[in-house]
């Protein structure tokens, strides 16, 4: 029997997780696999601990809270650190605590990871459920993600990850800024379900554009090194053809892209392995709820 954690960070989604955690133990109860659940609470400023009535399909939970907060992927990051020191288990499935992982899809995660031998599964994102707007953001992040690195990732957080890939990812810098970057740069061989993105359970996405934008930068700073030769080779080529129309207007482009290589190269300070390393020291106590 293979043995599972669901590892979910959470920041003051006290009402979505206690629903979460329900409906998690209403998914899995016809699967045989052994499935507990890590929470990292990354430093909320409101209770997150709840009364959960419904645990019986769920061998152990835990509620890891941390002393600072440190943002969404370094939350995952340090749990996926935890989990991998502490625990014995063969996958780890990290998903949002909101609800917009959705939880009816962690067992076709299971069901595949237990046909298959050792090998991560990404969740592949087919239909979302967000507004108009926020769909043609995302389209462009990823049309921009994959002109500047020639990288297509079509995943986010919710995956299940094999032993090897997370040992993989604990030595990677690039963990510590951006899970999906990290991931695709680790792990080649990868499988995958198709995956459709929720809806929150309470109050509004906390993704707003800038934070998109953020996450594009990321993921894009992941792979610089791709990213300032083809920029290099952009800027010879642009400059060659605007040579004798040169303006203020045509310059904007070379100005934009500059600024975006700048953007990047100041996230990509972000990777810090001896943070990474040192993350546990950012626990405060852990509750065992079961």
């Amino acid at each position: 029997m293979k043995k599972f954690i669901i590892l979910i960070p959470i920041f003051n989604d006290r009402e979505s997780l206690t629903k979460l955690i329900e409906d998690i133990n209403f998914e899995i109860k016809d699967l045989t696999s052994q499935i507990s659940i890590i929470v990292v609470n990354d430093a909320s400023s409101q209770q997150i601990t709840d009364n959960y009535p419904s645990t019986e399909n769920i061998n152990t939970i835990e509620i890891i809270n941390m002393k600072e907060n440190r943002g969404h992927a370094r939350c995952i990051a340090s749990g996926l650190k935890y989990i991998f020191e502490k625990k014995e288990f063969d996958y780890v499935i990290p998903m949002d605590g909101d609800g917009e992982d959705r939880p009816e899809e962690i067992k076709n995660f299971i069901q595949l990871a237990e046909q298959s031998e050792d090998q991560t599964i990404v969740g592949e994102r087919t239909k979302r459920s967000e507004s108009l707007f926020f769909k043609l953001c995302y389209q462009a992040h990823k049309i921009l993600t994959f002109g500047f690195t020639g990288q297509s990732i079509k995943f986010g957080n919710f995956t299940c990850l094999s032993k090897s890939t997370i040992e993989k990812m604990l030595n990677e810098k690039a963990t510590w800024n951006s899970f999906s970057g990290s991931l695709k740069k680790v792990e080649k061989d990868l499988l995958s379900i198709p995956s459709v993105r929720g809806t929150r359970y309470f109050g509004p996405s906390k993704m707003s554009f800038f934070n998109l934008l953020k996450h594009s930068l990321s993921i894009i700073s992941v792979f610089r090194k791709t990213v300032l030769i083809r920029s290099a080779f952009f800027i010879v080529f642009y400059i060659l053809l605007m040579q004798s129309n040169a303006s203020i207007i045509t310059s904007v482009p070379l100005v934009l892209l500059l600024i975006m290589i700048y953007s990047i190269s100041n996230l990509a300070l972000r990777e810090n392995l001896d943070e990474f390393n040192n993350s546990l020291t950012n626990i405060h106590d852990i509750d065992k709820i079961k």
